[in-house]
């Protein structure tokens, strides 16, 4: 049997009894769930999403269950949300590490795997936004009442693991070509290295040659008729 993404019913009795005043309670116990999921899988876009609705499923079986006023539940959820951010955030972070080795090795980026992998970091906050409009629209009446301005804040400023997703890949990219013209400046260096050195070679071959003539022309000159 396979192990659960996340430990739903801890999950849902923490959001069943939310106060108010336990926001970024919350949100890192929605953080450290939605890390769980991620670790010991492959870091895909498929196995994010699904950790995500693992969450999101979780809070909303929470909040139907909890009789918070709209503003207060509005607040909660913003927090889930906040806190799946952080994971993803982290989630970034491993992909800047790991891609950024493979750069400094020599990787290029725009070989298709490595360009898979790039492309799903930019689609992070995609996921995030996905999952959550998802959730709003699976949930009660009054919980997706709470979704909505959640959703529209969402959606007007972004996600930090978005923006430094973007930001991630474009300094990726830049430190790919920068390798690239390194390595090329370094092989010309190399080859320029080798022309000097066979030039010089040359030369000394060349005047071997000479030397040979003129003792042999020497020799000739010398010889009685």
């Amino acid at each position: 049997m396979a192990k659960p993404l996340i430990d739903a019913d801890a999950l849902i009795a923490q959001f069943q009894s939310a106060t108010a005043q336990q926001g970024e309670q919350l949100r890192k116990a929605v953080a450290a769930a939605t890390l769980q999921a991620l670790q010991g899988r492959e870091l895909t876009l498929k196995n994010i999403r699904a950790a995500l609705k693992g969450v999101t499923d979780a809070v909303n079986a929470g909040m139907m269950q909890n009789a918070l006023p709209a503003t207060d539940a509005e607040d909660l959820l913003d927090k889930a949300v906040a806190g799946m951010d952080d994971a993803l955030l982290k989630a970034v972070e491993a992909n800047r590490v790991a891609l950024g080795q493979l750069v400094a090795q020599g990787a290029d980026l725009r070989e298709q795997h490595l360009a898979k992998a790039l492309t799903e970091l930019e689609k992070f906050e995609d996921a995030l936004m996905g999952t959550v409009r998802k959730a709003a629209a699976s949930a009660g009446e009054q919980v997706a009442a709470g979704w909505g301005p959640v959703l529209e804040k969402l959606q007007a400023g972004g996600t930090a693991s978005g923006n430094q997703a973007s930001a991630t890949a474009e300094k990726l990219m830049q430190d790919m070509q920068s390798a690239i013209r390194s390595s090329r400046a370094a092989s010309i260096k190399a080859a320029q290295a080798m022309a000097e050195s066979y030039t010089a070679m040359v030369s000394g071959v060349l005047l071997g040659m000479a030397e040979g003539l003129q003792q042999g022309s020497g020799k000739g000159g010398s010889k009685k008729k």
